[in-house]
Order: C-alpha cells, then structure tokens, then sequence
C-alpha cells in the first residue's frame, strides 16, 4: 500500500488556488458549477454557536484511523450517535431547499460520517465516490447512478490545513482514466479549495477529489452527509436502516432516512408511454439561468 504524501509543502505553496466569489452565485450558477465543474462551495451556513455544539458532540466519538494513516481517522453513522446538533444539520434548511430543487425530488439521506485530518496526516488519495458496481470500500450504497456529498468544514481550510481537493470537470471523461475506480496520489490539474469554518463543499459523486496533507499543527474537523434523489437507488439491495433507530430520530429529521432500498424507476418503459409531456426544465440550460 502506498503510504506516501500526496503533496510535499513545496507543492502546497504553489498549489493552484479556485478564486470563486461563491457567496455571489445564484441558484443557477450555483446548479452549473455542481454539475459541470462537479463541486460547488455553499459559504458560511453554520453559525459560531452552531460550531461550537458539533464540535464538542462529535469530539467524543470513538474514531478510528483509515489503513494508509492513523491520522486519517472517522467514525459512520452519526445520526445514531448522542449529537443532536450535528444531526440537525442533516435537515438544514438552506441546504435542503438547494439540494430538493437540483433534484427535483424526494431527498434520501444514504450516510452521515464525522472526518478528522489530524497533524501529520499525508492527504487522501484523489478518487471518486461512485462504484456504479460496488466496492469492497463503499458496498453497493455507491452504485446508485445520482448522488451528492455535502462536506461541512469545522474548521477554517487553509493551505496547510488539509484543504479540499478537487479535478474540476473530471466526472465528464469518457476516457479510460476517468474510470471511477481509478485513483491518484495527485494530479496536474488539481485544485485547491479554502473557505471558512461552517461552510460546506458540495461534490458530484463522479468528480475526482481529495484533500490536501494537514502541515499544521491542529487537527481539521468534517461532517460529511450524502443525499441521493429517491429515483436513484442501489443496483442491488442493500442493508437497511433499523426501522426502531429511523423512528428515534427527531421528527424533522426522519423523512430523509427512508429505505435506502427506494428506486423510483420504471423497467416497463415502452418507446412511447402515454401522455409524455412536453416540458421538462430539469433538463433545459434555463436551469443555470440561461434563456
């Protein structure tokens, strides 16, 4: 296994930095960056206190280290953990207003994940989150066809801070190197994404990404959560959630963790259903804004 830093501090020093105003974007733009860039950054949704609460609910969860580092370290399954602030977030208004209308659709909730990038951490491999057939490390949970992964920072990114890394436009490829199962220790046209603490990065599952090593002296603190639209299931079943734990959950929370099973698909489909309709703006450019 290759153990190595992804990127020396030279690297990080001269690491090509995104100079989006992301706070000026629009719905539509905001829509176009998720889609054909395959990330967009969502500034300042967490509050101080907000801040404040997760950190000290989730700093007492029992991580573990990853296989290529002790100092990559997580623990699955928040929304059953004692962390009630942290699960609110799954429910955050402003995120799920954003997210219902770029699917158009019932959201389902498939994960919701606490990340540590302590000091001395060298920096996740670039990868995608989509296993169209499954995987050893994602099951078949990452073989649903539309997914996004919502990555609240805890922390301030900085260049030495373990960064967000992205490829921007890599979920596009048709080449074999865009094989989502392939997976680098860096690449020339990474680039690198800093924002504030409380803010979220929103990922494509398709897009090449990763982050940076952590040459600070703190360690960085994540929350991530994914969402799929209900149409989107698993190519097969999958593991359940635990109907007693989904019923646990607070009220405003609980319509997001129905079967991870869901699949709102039609295997019958003809060539020419009845009454197929004549408009259809999900797929229209006006849904960046454009005329």
């Amino acid at each position: 296994m290759d153990v190595s830093f992804t990127n020396s501090r030279e690297d990080v020093s001269k690491a090509k930095h995104v100079e989006t105003d992301w706070a000026s974007l629009s719905l539509g733009q905001r829509i176009r960056s998720l889609e054909v860039d395959g990330y967009m950054v969502f500034p300042d949704l967490l509050c101080a206190d907000q801040l404040a609460l997760i950190r000290e609910e989730l700093k007492g969860l029992p991580t573990t280290g990853t296989d290529y580092s002790a100092h990559q370290r997580g623990f699955s399954n928040v929304q059953w953990s004692d962390s009630p602030t942290a699960i609110d977030v799954i429910a955050l208004p402003a995120m799920i207003e954003f997210l219902e209308t770029l699917f158009g659709d019932e959201l389902i909730c498939t994960s919701c994940a606490y990340a540590v990038s302590q000091s001395g951490h060298p920096g996740i491999a670039i990868h995608t989150d989509s296993q169209p057939y499954g995987s050893k490390i994602f099951g078949l949970g990452a073989s649903s066809p539309c997914l996004v992964r919502v990555l609240y920072y805890l922390d301030d990114l900085t260049p030495e801070h373990s960064p967000f890394k992205v490829i921007p436009g890599s979920h596009l490829s048709l080449h074999a190197d865009g094989n989502p199962y392939q997976r680098y220790l860096s690449h020339e046209d990474e680039e690198m994404v800093v924002c504030r603490a409380g803010s979220a990065v929103i990922i494509n599952q398709k897009v090449f990404h990763a982050n940076y090593p952590n040459y600070s002296d703190s360690d960085r603190h994540m929350l991530a959560i994914a969402y799929r639209p209900a149409w989107a299931g698993p190519i097969g079943e999958v593991t359940d959630y635990e109907a007693d734990k989904v019923n646990a959950l607070p009220e405003h929370v609980r319509p997001f963790f129905r079967s991870l099973n869901t699949q709102k698909i039609d295997y019958d489909l003809p060539n020419r259903p009845d009454n197929m309709a004549r408009h259809a703006p999900g797929v229209s450019r006006r849904r960046y804004g454009e005329q």
